[in-house]
């Protein structure tokens, strides 16, 4: 079942977040969760993650607005590496509370509820009609990033926060997909290194196929979603990512991924 669900949310997955900077990982991860414990989705998913975003990079890179990479991009990058070093080190972390649902047992885990919260404050913000108009200053571009980097490298969900900041930046659209998509591979390559001290234990090797057929779905979403790129806009995907947003963040929160 995981060789046709994880390639096929993954090629779905990476249409959308080509316009949306909607992170790839946000939702591939909670589908890899079906499958796999929690360190080994995260880990997964983020090889992924990683080689899709290369892909992408030979498409869009000549528009990186070089300026918010500075700002917002080395604040990810450490913040990245202090989030993984934390992810492969809480694998035993009790859980916050649980319970029983229709014959079945659901954890409630910290990370998962503190991302949820963040989620739910994001999604809030872009449905309220007063936010719609609002330009974060660049300013905040650092705390963005740090955000960003840190939860990407805990639990692989960097690209809500991300757009959160970068999309209320005043960048065109094709420069925000691809300032997105250098600061998420510059996240990418360094949680994976930190979670290449762990891969033996991860079980990379023992689903390397299902990596590739994954890695190659997402490059198929992301060349289909460069050939829409100019029929989409930004406000259509805006309400989009709102709804899967809320969504994720319920799930998460109430321990079903």
């Amino acid at each position: 079942m995981e060789y046709f669900l994880i390639p096929l949310v993954s090629f779905l997955v990476a249409i959308l977040t080509f316009f949306s900077g909607f992170g790839l990982g946000t939702i591939l991860t909670p589908v890899f969760m079906i499958f796999f414990p929690i360190d080994v989705a995260i880990a997964l998913t983020g090889v992924v993650h990683f080689f899709n975003n290369i892909f992408k990079l030979f498409l869009t890179v000549k528009h990186v607005d070089k300026k918010v990479l500075w700002r917002f991009g080395l604040p990810a990058i450490a913040a990245a590496f202090l989030g993984s070093y934390i992810m492969i080190h809480i694998t035993d972390i009790h859980p916050f509370f649980r319970y029983t649902l229709f014959g079945k047992e659901f954890l409630v885990l910290p990370f998962k509820l503190t991302v949820a919260f963040l989620l739910i404050i994001f999604a809030t913000i872009e449905i309220l009609p007063y936010f719609k108009n609002i330009r974060f200053n660049k300013k905040w571009l650092p705390l963005g990033g740090l955000l960003s980097g840190f939860f990407g490298g805990l639990s692989g969900n960097q690209g809500a926060l991300r757009a959160a900041f970068l999309i209320n930046a005043g960048l065109t659209k094709e420069v925000f997909i691809s300032t997105t998509v250098v600061v998420s591979t510059l996240v990418d390559f360094t949680r994976l290194g930190v979670y290449a001290t762990r891969f033996s234990q991860n079980q990379l090797s023992d689903n390397i196929t299902l990596v590739v057929l994954a890695t190659l779905s997402g490059i198929a979403g992301s060349y289909i979603g460069n050939k829409l790129l100019k029929k989409v806009t930004i406000e259509w995907i805006r309400n989009w990512v709102t709804g899967l947003l809320f969504v994720l963040a319920i799930s998460l929160a109430l321990g079903w991924l």
